[in-house]
Parts: structure tokens; C-alpha cells; sequence
């Protein structure tokens, strides 16, 4: 196997760091889709996280770690909306400045959330790989630290810390299911998790709107791809030319990707409401409609599901149900 510059050390490190503001976040069984499949599901709910999704946990071990002349000078990234609610979150504790670069598909609940937290936001570009390019360009005017949204190993050891809470808490996991974008949650956990028990089998999911990670793989080099509107917003984006961590990590650590399409998100955020009483966003429900799809080749006896996020739009969120009625 393929050797990184991490190790669980840094995992568990970043476990330690995050306490005080990321928190640990429920694992729940799911009848209903261990029923469908008949296997043991259970859900690990990061749409509870503080910030309604996992990125608060790569957030928090990046600013954390970073030394007091680098938070002096302020942070700055790039987001699709979770990680610069994350990147805001943490600075507004920390009393550190941060600006935060979205492109104009990020919905305005999302944008609303970052400037509440207290941070500079700007809408700049129509895709993320555009808003990234101005970002890039801030960042050098103004001196001000990058905290990325995916490919950086401080990010990819403190969404890490979800493999260790699944094995302390589901040990005899053999199946995950993560949803898959430009690969910095998958990395963590895919890491955490295959080094610890090897035989797991890993499963990213991704929406069938511009997969950059999954198109990525199969050509086995960074693929541009087109972005279009999609109830996944969360995954939306590419991975950046100079990707140096999450493609040859997700390359070597996940066994399957499965793609969904939106009529399969919009009944995964459906079936959450119906059956848990969650609200779950599309880039976060993606497990759900895969297993729901049939679509994993692959599964062992105990599965989990990592449901990324909550911060679904109510535009969103009735143009769902109403499909649903």
C-alpha cells in the first residue's frame, strides 16, 4: 500500500485538538435500510456536527495547529458552503479574521451562515475551481493563510477523527459509505479506517453531475469536468490541478464508487425526514440513496453511512417533498 505523509498519530493528535469545539457525533441504526438490504446499517450523523457537517473537524485541527504569526495574518479559503461555515465558525472563537471565497451556485443559506459567524464573505466566480483561482489570488495580495477545503493533510487527519469514533463505537464495521467529492473526508476516513482493519470495503459516492473525483480516477489524472446545478451542492467542484494528497489517497484506499442520480438524492433526503425525522442535505445523503438505488456491488454485514451534512436549503428541501407527494 501506497505510504502518506500522515499517520494515525496525526489522527488521533487531531481527536485530542478538535475537542473543545468539534464534538463527537451520534451513530444510530437504521431498520429501514437494514431491512432493505438485509445487513446491519447504522448512520453516523455529522449533519449533528456543530456546524451541521463534518468540515468543522478539518477546520478546527488546521486553525488549531497553525502557529500565532499565520493566525494573525488571517485565514482565507475557498467553499461550496460547509467548509467556509466551518473556516468562520472556528475563527469567530478564536478571534481570528477570515475570508471566505464562494463561487455564485453556493445558496444563499449558506452564504447567510458564513456571514453571520462574523467573516468577510465574497462570491466570486461561477464554478469552485474559479473561486479558488481568486482565492489564490487574495491569498498572495494580502498574505493572509490558506486553510483548503480538502487537499491538506491537517484537513484529512481532523476528518480522520469519524474513522476512529466508527471503530471505537461499530468494531466489527466491514462496509463504509462515504459521500465523495473532492475527497478530503474520504481520505481521513478511508485512511483511519484501512489502517486499522484493512479488509474494510470503502465506498464513495458521488451525485452523476460532474464527478470530479470519481472521472478523475477513472483517467487517472486531475479531469476538469462541467458543473451544473445539482441537489448535491455540497460535492459540487473540481480538484484542483496542483491536488497533491486526496486523488492518490481516494486512488489507493476506495475499493467502489457509485454514482446517484438526482431523482435518487431528492428520495434520500426524503426517506431521512420520513424514516429518521432528519434533515439532511444532498451531498450528505448520498450513502443513503446508493444503498436505497441498490447501487453498491459490493456489502458486508455491518455497514455504516456517513451523512456529511444538514445545511439543506428550504427551496430545496420543498421542492423535494413536493416531488414526493
Amino acid at each position: 500500500m501506497t505510504e502518506f505523509n500522515i499517520t494515525l498519530g496525526d489522527v488521533y493528535l487531531a481527536r485530542q485538538r478538535i475537542a473543545s469545539i468539534a464534538k463527537k457525533t451520534p451513530l444510530i441504526g437504521s431498520p429501514h435500510l437494514s431491512s432493505l438490504t438485509g445487513r446491519h446499517v447504522r448512520l453516523k450523523l455529522e449533519n449533528h456536527q456543530l456546524t451541521g457537517s463534518f468540515k468543522l473537524r478539518g477546520a478546527t485541527n488546521k486553525i488549531l495547529s497553525l502557529s500565532d504569526e499565520e493566525r494573525d495574518r488571517g485565514v482565507i479559503t475557498v467553499s461550496s458552503g460547509n467548509h467556509g461555515r466551518a473556516v468562520a465558525y472556528v475563527s469567530q472563537i478564536l478571534g481570528v479574521r477570515a475570508v471566505i471565497c464562494v463561487p455564485t451556485p453556493v445558496p444563499e443559506n449558506k452564504r447567510q451562515a458564513i456571514r453571520d459567524l462574523g467573516a468577510e464573505l465574497v462570491v466570486e466566480g461561477e464554478n469552485a475551481d474559479e473561486a479558488m483561482a481568486y482565492a489564490d489570488k487574495l491569498q498572495a495580495e494580502s498574505g493572509m493563510t490558506m486553510v483548503h477545503p480538502f487537499d491538506d493533510l491537517t484537513i484529512i487527519a481532523g476528518q480522520g477523527t469519524i474513522g476512529l469514533e466508527l471503530l471505537e463505537e461499530f468494531p466489527e464495521i466491514d462496509t463504509i459509505i462515504v459521500p465523495l467529492s473532492g475527497g478530503g473526508l474520504m481520505s481521513g476516513v478511508a485512511f483511519t479506517l484501512k489502517t486499522a482493519k484493512p479488509s474494510i470495503h470503502v465506498v464513495g459516492v458521488s451525485m452523476d453531475r460532474g464527478p470530479a473525483m470519481v472521472e478523475s480516477l477513472k483517467a487517472g489524472r486531475i479531469v476538469d469536468v462541467i458543473e451544473t446545478p445539482t441537489l448535491a451542492d455540497a460535492l459540487a467542484g473540481g480538484l484542483n490541478l496542483d491536488n497533491k494528497y486526496t486523488l492518490p489517497m481516494v486512488h489507493t484506499y476506495v475499493d467502489e464508487t457509485v454514482l446517484v442520480s438526482e431523482e435518487e438524492i431528492a428520495e434520500g433526503i426524503v426517506f431521512c425526514i420520513r424514516e429518521h425525522q432528519m434533515i439532511v442535505e444532498g451531498g450528505g445523503v448520498v450513502g443513503i440513496s446508493a444503498l436505497l438505488g441498490e447501487k453498491v456491488e459490493k456489502l458486508g454485514e455491518n455497514i455504516a453511512v456517513i451523512l456529511s451534512g444538514g445545511n439543506l436549503s428550504q427551496q430545496v428541501l420543498q421542492h423535494c417533498l413536493q416531488k414526493a407527494v
